[in-house]
């Protein structure tokens, strides 16, 4: 029995014991989905219904992607078609003949016309012969005329035939040496067509390399997640969503790329999403606190508000928190408007650039965005809808 207990026992522990789980030696435990929003950062800041951030993220990605093309290629919207060129008229072709040809066929006709005149006069006189038989004398003296005048028009005909049958024979010659040269012109342009398919394949493979490298460049920069240039960042908050963008040299920034997609959507008027509802471009990122504020800020000010300027600018603050409510309103509105340098003036009811400052629990992100309240506060849904 008491080993049966002893048994038990054992199980029992067995039981509710939980095994540990041991890390990897100096290695971090990997999440999964998207890493979390930081300062530091540059992109878009995006919102979207809530429940459909991930859906949201996606498509941002792409739209925006598809408008940092455009704008890079120097693309626009209202671009015509290529005019195609003109297709060739049909053209009557005639062939002229040599003069050689047409010189030896009269001298042919000429020599057959004068055969038959010489068969003509012949049956004339036998003719004239058989109808006076009175005098044998003169008969005789005219049969024997009549056949030496015979033989000398068979010695002539035979002369005109030999003479007929040389421009023949040139014309075969002739015909020989165009046979020869047609011969000749259809081998260089067999050569050409042989030379056009050789030309046309290597082209078409060339292509076809060119093609599929340019696919695994690509697969390779999508797989290789440190080249991508937009790519999503947990905000942590319902219904928001942050696209980083990577800093590079010589392409367009947040600002630009923003600017360009409202004012095309309010030309267009195109549906261009399903889950986006305001795309607001984000320059600099930093804690809530007032000095990182002020000194996260100088390059923006710097950039936008110069002190030495003709044209100063009327600017407004747009302030909005999310998941943070220790922070007082007026005291981050303050900081921003006092950075900026004295040309320029605030200006609430008519602003011509618009200061962005959004709170997303312990992060600030600042941006500046031009004709903020005519493009419908860059809701990217309410410049696509139809007009009612």
């Amino acid at each position: 029995m008491d080993a049966e207990n002893k048994t038990k026992g054992y199980t029992v522990a067995a039981k509710g014991k939980k095994r540990k789980q041991y890390l990897p030696h100096n290695k971090t435990v990997k999440k999964k989905g998207a890493y979390p929003l930081r300062p530091g950062v540059q992109g878009f800041l995006i919102t979207c219904d809530g429940g459909r951030e991930r859906q949201a993220a996606h498509e941002a990605i792409n739209v925006i992607d598809s408008f940092f093309e455009e704008l890079v290629n120097g693309k626009d919207f209202g671009e015509e078609p290529a005019v195609l060129p003109n297709k060739p008229l049909n053209k009557k072709i005639t062939f002229s003949y040599s003069d050689d040809e047409g010189d030896g066929e009269e001298e042919g006709d000429d020599e057959r016309e004068e055969v038959v005149k010489s068969d003509a006069s012949q049956e004339s006189l036998t003719n004239k012969d058989l109808d006076h038989p009175n005098s044998d004398d003169v008969c005789h003296g005219k049969i024997a005329e009549e056949t030496n005048d015979t033989q000398k028009d068979g010695a002539n005909i035979e002369n005109q035939v030999d003479r007929s049958e040389e421009p023949s024979a040139k014309k075969q010659c002739l015909e020989t040496d165009t046979s020869n040269q047609v011969d000749k012109l259809e081998e260089p342009s067999a050569k050409k067509q042989c030379l056009e398919t050789n030309t046309s394949k290597s082209a078409t493979s060339e292509k076809e390399k060119s093609i599929d490298k340019l696919i695994e460049a690509e697969l390779n920069e999508l797989g290789d997640k440190s080249k991508r240039l937009f790519f999503n960042l947990d905000s942590g908050c319902n219904g928001v969503v942050f696209v980083q963008m990577r800093k590079r040299d010589g392409v367009p920034g947040p600002k630009d790329i923003a600017q360009y997609m409202m004012t095309s959507a309010a030309s267009t008027r195109k549906h261009m999403s399903r889950f986006i509802l305001r795309v607001l471009p984000i320059e600099v990122a930093c804690y809530f606190s007032e000095e990182e504020i002020t000194r996260a800020m100088k390059p923006l000010i710097e950039q936008y508000f110069p002190l030495e300027t003709q044209n100063p600018r009327k600017f407004a603050v747009l302030y909005e928190a999310r998941a943070n409510s220790g922070i007082d309103r007026m005291k981050i509105i303050n900081t921003v408007a006092k950075a900026v340098p004295a040309p320029h003036k605030v200006d609430l009811s008519n602003p011509g650039t618009t200061i962005v400052v959004e709170i997303v629990k312990t992060i600030c992100l600042i941006g500046v965005v031009e004709k903020y309240k005519e493009l419908a506060k860059y809701n990217l849904r309410q410049l696509t809808s139809p007009k009612q």
